[in-house]
């Protein structure tokens, strides 16, 4: 007698959908890490003016996420900014240890205002700085003969300066470079090579900081950061290089049209928020 051997019908196999992005999402990354970098490297301005909305634009993110990112991205590319200005005698480390204490407290500060007062004059008011500070720049030659020697007083202003990076970053998320290199150049006539230099020394401590914090806030798309950041790191070095070469009127010039653009955009978002923002 022959046996029959029933066998159950095979299921069509589903192909599971794959949770890696496109190789055109990667190569979006590393254009806009490179973006970041040359503003990083030129201005030492961290790169974050524009990777946050170009994050926000190309990569899809919403704005915490495109925040979260653009700060890790930021540690590699001032590392290496930094370097390069170091590596030429361009930084002023008693300068950078006084504006990292000033800029901590600030940031807490900045924090604490952002939901204590109205913030919409702030920004109106901001903004008008920003142009003030751009007409400066335009006006004055920034000297690179300067050199400070440490005293109570210069540890004071860059005390000062430091705290105006951590308010504003808290207030209006603009920190850094856009605060610090032209600070320092009006303030303390420092040499605009070496305000760049000590900006960038100063935003790798508060930048490792703040993304300790948004990775325990489960903020931060590690992935997508590191691409960023190695991205910035390797456009940050001729950048540098670049303005070490750079005479300070051209460079005192990009700066300025830097700044204008900065407070175009926070108006922009001030005109935006409406009269009831806080």
């Amino acid at each position: 007698m022959s046996h029959t051997t029933l066998q159950a019908p095979q299921r069509p196999v589903t192909q599971i959908p794959s949770s890696v992005p496109p190789a055109g999402h990667w190569l979006t990354l590393v254009g806009i890490g490179m973006v970041g970098g040359v503003l990083s490297g030129l201005f030492a301005v961290g790169g974050g003016i524009l990777m946050v909305p170009l994050l926000i634009w190309r990569a899809g993110m919403d704005q915490r996420r495109a925040a979260a990112t653009s700060l890790v991205a930021i540690v590699p590319a001032a590392l290496v900014g930094s370097l390069t200005y170091g590596l030429h005698g361009q930084i002023n480390v008693f300068a950078a240890s006084m504006m990292a204490v000033g800029a901590v407290a600030g940031s807490v500060l900045g924090t604490r205002l952002l939901h204590a007062i109205p913030v919409r004059p702030l920004q109106w008011m901001f903004v008008g700085f920003i142009l003030l500070v751009a007409a400066r720049l335009l006006l004055v030659t920034p000297s690179r003969e300067a050199v400070l020697p440490p005293t109570s007083s210069t540890a004071a202003v860059y005390l000062g300066i430091g705290l105006a990076m951590g308010i504003a970053s808290g207030l209006f998320g603009i920190g850094g470079g856009i605060i610090a290199v032209p600070l320092m150049v009006s303030l303390v006539a420092i040499s605009d090579l070496v305000a760049k230099g000590t900006s960038l020394l100063v935003s790798i401590p508060t930048s490792a900081t703040g993304t300790v914090a948004n990775r325990r806030a489960g903020l931060v798309e590690l992935r997508a950061g590191v691409v960023v950041g190695v991205a910035a790191m390797v456009a940050s070095f001729p950048a540098a290089r670049l303005s070490l070469a750079m005479s300070p009127t051209l460079s005192a010039r990009l700066f300025a049209g830097l700044l204008v653009l900065v407070a175009l955009q926070l108006a922009v978002k001030a005109h935006r928020s409406g009269p009831t923002c806080r």
